[in-house]
């Protein structure tokens, strides 16, 4: 879209994390609710508190730092601070994205395809999910992907509904990872909340980047 960003820089991932706290503070009761059918039931609280000390820990003014050390920020934040499995996979993508941004001002839309391919990675080492296995896991590979094909004339009003659509397939899905998994076949019917609360990640990042602010 005209007005689109064409770079990412690091305000740009300022807001956007800023943006995606808003959506998780919005949905949070939501988000506690899925986790309840099938989880811990802290889902939404845990990562409202979590990126809100992510973006207490960005500086001022984070001109002078790379993405590489702001996904590094972002990601330690989410560790300590949202805990359980959801903190250490959501703090393990942010900081296995930090590596291959280290030095970085700013990186193309076709680095970033890369940048959330690494944070798939990251959570495949940390949680040792695959797609397939009912977990955020199935909103980040997806969408790599689907960046990786899309990116020369990348449409962000489609990514956002690639997104929901990857969201709506983990419903059918039976867990095998995590609490949800002693569930098993009755875990089929709920969405994952880890997917949902992705999804809402990355609808932060498509706004933030098709304002071109």
């Amino acid at each position: 879209m005209k007005g689109a960003s064409k770079v990412i820089q690091v305000e740009h991932v300022v807001k956007w994390i800023q943006l995606t706290h808003q959506k998780i503070v919005a949905t949070k009761d939501k988000l506690t609710e899925l986790d309840q059918a099938i989880g811990d039931g802290d889902h939404g609280i845990n990562l409202a508190r979590g990126l809100d000390a992510a973006i207490q820990n960005l500086s001022p003014d984070e001109s002078k730092e790379d993405l590489g050390e702001v996904f590094q920020k972002i990601g330690m934040a989410l560790i300590a601070k949202v805990g359980g499995a959801s903190g250490a996979l959501y703090g393990s993508a942010f900081v296995h994205m930090a590596k291959v941004c280290k030095g970085k001002k700013l990186i193309s839309l076709a680095e970033l395809a890369q940048v959330i391919e690494a944070g798939a990675m990251g959570i495949k080492a940390r949680g040792r999910a695959e797609v397939g296995d009912k977990t955020m896991l199935d909103i980040w590979q997806p969408l790599a992907d689907y960046l990786n094909e899309h990116i020369e004339k990348v449409s962000w009003e489609k990514v956002q509904q690639f997104l929901f659509e990857q969201m709506e397939k983990t419903k059918e899905l039976v867990a095998k990872k995590g609490r949800a998994a002693f569930l098993e076949s009755r875990s089929i019917g709920h969405l994952d909340p880890g997917a949902v609360s992705s999804t809402y990640l990355f609808i932060a990042l498509c706004e933030t980047l098709d304002r071109g602010e």
